[in-house]
Order: C-alpha cells, then structure tokens, then sequence
C-alpha cells in the first residue's frame, strides 16, 4: 500500500520505511491455499512467518484464525495478495526519490533477503538493514532492534533536515 501511494503522491511522502515490502516477490502462501477453519494448518502458517515459531503465540494464531474464518475478510486477503502477485512494481520503484529505509529479516521466507536486495538497487535512495534470526515480521519478533534502526534512521534524516535549513 505504501508503495502504491508512495508512486502516485511523491509530494506527500517526505520518507518511507518499508520491511518484508510486497511489490517484488513473495511467497504468501507457499505450495497450499488456505483452509479455512483448519485450527492446525493457521497455527503452522503462522509460525512460518517468524524465524522463531513461538512467536505464533495461542493469541496471535487465534486472531489470525478468526480472521480466515470470516469468507469476506479471506476473499479480501486472497484478492489483496494475488494482487501484489501480479503486479510487480520493479520498473517504477527506480522512480522513488524519497529516502528510504529498508529492514529485512535474514531468515524472511515470505519475502527473502534477496528481495530486500532488490529494492535497495532499485530505490535510488536508499538504505538496508538486515536482522539476523528473524523472520518477515521484525517490527513484531525483535521490535527494539526494529525501533533502534528506525529511530537511528529518523534521527540522521532529521538532522540533515535541520543543518540544510
């Protein structure tokens, strides 16, 4: 979504975090479809989603459980991810001007590093960061590296802003 609105508005953008980006690749659903009201099949999904599968806590899998039970809200997560599928943003992120973070996790199997690879030779400006032992998730698996990186990011932009004011 950032991505989309990012290509259409630049103006608006002053910068952009973007961590386990669909746009390039990845790998959502694997070599299955989702089943609904499969408790075990969610919980294993789930956990495929962080390098530690504990992370996939009772509530987490419950939610995410409730969510793929409700037909309308699985039609639009299905619709939204064969989207991103078909639509590879490649030729326009070169168009990307706005600074830009990129955090990946090392061990992302949704999105691979290679894929965060790709967006930082894309998006002119921009720079990555990889997180060892972490999955597509960093924001939720190792948030205090994943806010260090982001407030250290931050921190540099604002004071380049600051000294060119």
């Amino acid at each position: 979504m950032a991505l989309v609105y990012i290509l259409k508005h630049p103006e608006r953008v002053k910068s952009l975090v973007l961590t386990g980006s669909s746009g390039l690749f990845e790998n959502g659903m694997g070599e299955t479809y989702p089943k609904r009201g499969d408790y075990e099949y969610i919980r294993n999904k789930t956990a495929l989603t962080f390098y530690d599968p504990a992370m996939a806590t009772k509530e987490l899998v419950d939610e995410v459980f409730e969510i793929t039970s409700n037909r309308l809200k699985v039609i639009k997560i299905i619709t939204l991810a064969k989207s991103a599928i078909r639509h590879n943003l490649g030729e326009e992120l070169t168009t990307i001007k706005t600074p830009t973070l990129l955090i990946w996790g090392l061990n992302d199997t949704v999105t691979p590093p290679m894929v965060g690879e790709e967006f930082k030779k894309l998006i002119p400006n921009s720079e990555l960061h990889f997180i060892d032992k972490c999955g597509h998730a960093p924001m939720m698996e190792v948030p205090d590296e994943f806010n260090r990186i982001m407030h250290d990011y931050l921190q540099r932009l604002n004071n380049k802003a600051v000294a060119g004011a």
